[in-house]
């Protein structure tokens, strides 16, 4: 498959997947870094490999259609996922509004994809850096349900604790769900895939 420069075609547009996580191997079977998790997957099925290292990510482009997609994971830490949007943004040329950004949201049971354009950040700060950085919050947002803390456990620590082996079959499903709803706004729109996943 071919994954040249984007910004070298001629096609009518260019969206950006963005999975939002934290780098290092330590956070790599965490909650926080589900939006990783959906991004790597996309790249697997659309045959890429994430090795552009540059805009403070990891990333790489490929035709879609007559358009392109370019899939991105920060290599900042979630904190500062921002940097790496606005430089990719920037760079590419891509509208906010053409951007979908996939993340993990606490306030979703684990097995649950909700698909939302705009609005708040509900509290995440992987989303928020976004939102201060570019000053847009007109993007599409993918969010990942991981279930929320039990009884009184800090939030922050919990987004930080790996999935127990207990619930791996679901993070599989849930991962797989997410792509493909992903899939469904680069495809038929946002309109239908909140119709879609927003049950």
């Amino acid at each position: 498959m071919s994954t040249d420069d984007p910004s070298k075609r001629n096609h009518t547009r260019t969206s950006l997947i963005v999975g939002l996580g934290n780098p290092g191997e330590q956070y790599s079977r965490t909650r926080h870094n589900v939006g990783y998790m959906v991004v790597d997957l996309l790249a697997q099925q659309l045959g890429l490999s994430l090795s552009r290292n540059s805009h403070h990510a990891l990333w790489m482009s490929a035709p879609l259609g007559d358009d392109t997609v370019v899939i991105a994971k920060p290599a900042t830490f979630m904190n500062e996922s921002g940097l790496a949007v606005r430089s990719l943004l920037e760079d590419l040329e891509v509208d906010p509004a053409s951007m979908v950004v996939v993340h993990d949201d606490i306030d979703l049971a684990l097995g649950q994809v909700r698909v939302k354009q705009g609005g708040g950040s509900g509290g995440h700060r992987g989303v928020d850096s976004i939102v201060a950085t570019i000053r847009s919050d007109d993007f599409v947002r993918t969010r990942v349900g991981v279930g929320r803390p039990p009884g009184r456990q800090d939030p922050a620590e919990y987004v930080l604790r790996e999935f127990s082996k207990k619930e791996l079959p679901e993070v599989e499903f849930i991962v797989a769900t997410a792509a493909q709803a992903v899939m469904s706004v680069l495809e038929r729109g946002v309109e239908a895939a909140m119709n879609e996943y927003n049950v």
